[in-house]
């Protein structure tokens, strides 16, 4: 895997007040290892060993403190005693071996299921009511809920700072509850949280707003968000330039500082007529900061296009070439590197030191345990 050049991935990054010794980010990705919805040693030690060699990690998505974020069994909380004092002891590891860390604050929205801890009982809350699948069976959220959950992400975030965390990011993104907001398929609402993409977007942005009001204008806020659903490959909230535009203007408007742009394959472009990826367009228009993602060092997707959740793929290595040049080019800021970090935790020392021989491909293995 001849590679030219990797050193724009190795320069250092400054945002306001977060500074990145190079630009690989860790991306959030689910692991289920954390028993009553606490990080123990073995997820400080997982995230500390990639910590050695990259920029910063965002950590698998942790649930703000609302009786319906959740969805799935062991999942960390951000929030608690004994869960925020597991978080503390993996945000000091990491900032040991030199990287930043942000916790990745998260709302499962339609994605609960009955029966789903911590209360059995609690319905999922959507913004329409619907179902990932669109059927009318799950609570419809009143502004009263809306307040709700836009403080427990508050709160969440000034836990965060406190621990000293270098940022936080808001997982709007894959179907989850803030994107259940943003799609109109799933927001059929008729209120000032429905119809206009401005109105779609005021949840998030109120979200933003609180987390900033309480936090200070220095502590980064990272919002990731894709066109794609986990129930809907195909999904696009937005189709041009011109309607990106709409949806972006009142999110930066509100706070965020770098755009997350979750694509399933970051070479491809976004729209007909430009080379450049989602995260490269969103850079063109904001002017802000942007992650790029998406098959980064793969050779294949982690899910067959039939939105099989049964098919997870391995894979192999892929060249860096063309995201170098991008990267070089200024088309994004930031690479957040998943699969090829699962299976390889020194990844960046390896890309550094051009040991591309020695990247191991990715299976299945890699999900099963934190290695």
């Amino acid at each position: 895997m001849p590679v030219t050049d990797v050193r724009p991935l190795f320069q250092a990054f400054e945002y306001r007040t977060l500074k990145l010794r190079n630009r690989i980010v860790m991306p959030a990705m689910t692991r289920h290892h954390s028993p009553d919805n606490v990080p123990g040693d073995d997820v400080r030690d997982y995230y500390a060993r990639r910590a050695r060699s990259i920029g910063m990690i965002i950590t698998e998505g942790t649930c703000v403190n609302h009786p319906a974020a959740n969805a799935y069994e062991r999942i960390p909380f951000f929030h608690g005693e004994k869960s925020l004092a597991g978080w503390k002891k993996v945000i000091d590891a990491v900032h040991a071996e030199g990287a930043a860390i942000v916790p990745q604050l998260w709302h499962t929205g339609s994605a609960r299921h009955p029966g789903a801890s911590p209360d059995k009982s609690v319905p999922a809350y959507t913004p329409s009511g619907l179902t990932q699948q669109l059927e009318p069976l799950c609570h419809e959220m009143t502004e009263q809920d809306i307040a709700d959950v836009v403080e427990a992400f508050a709160a969440a975030a000034t836990d965060a700072q406190r621990l000293g965390c270098d940022g936080v990011q808001i997982h709007g993104a894959h179907g989850y509850l803030i994107d259940e907001f943003f799609w109109e398929k799933s927001n059929r609402r008729t209120d000032n949280y429905g119809g206009s993409m401005a109105n779609r977007a005021r949840f998030a942005a109120e979200i933003i707003a609180a987390i900033r009001a309480r936090t200070g204008v220095d502590f980064p806020i990272i919002l990731r968000w894709s066109q794609w659903k986990q129930q809907d490959y195909a999904a696009r909230l937005v189709s041009d330039p011109r309607s990106l535009e709409a949806f972006l203007e009142p999110l930066v408007e509100a706070g965020v500082d770098i755009f997350d742009c979750s694509t399933r394959r970051y070479y491809q472009s976004e729209f007909e007529g430009s080379d450049l990826n989602l995260a490269g367009w969103v850079k063109k228009i904001t002017g802000k900061p942007t992650i790029t993602v998406g098959n980064v060092g793969m050779d294949s997707d982690f899910m067959a296009d039939d939105n099989s959740r049964v098919s997870i793929q391995a894979a192999g290595t892929r060249s860096l070439d063309d995201l170098m040049m991008r990267l070089e080019a200024e088309e994004f800021d930031l690479v957040a590197v998943g699969r090829a970090i699962l299976a390889n935790p020194e990844w960046g020392s390896l890309v550094k030191s051009g040991d591309f021989a020695a990247l191991k491909p990715f299976t299945k293995d890699a999900l099963r345990q934190l290695s």
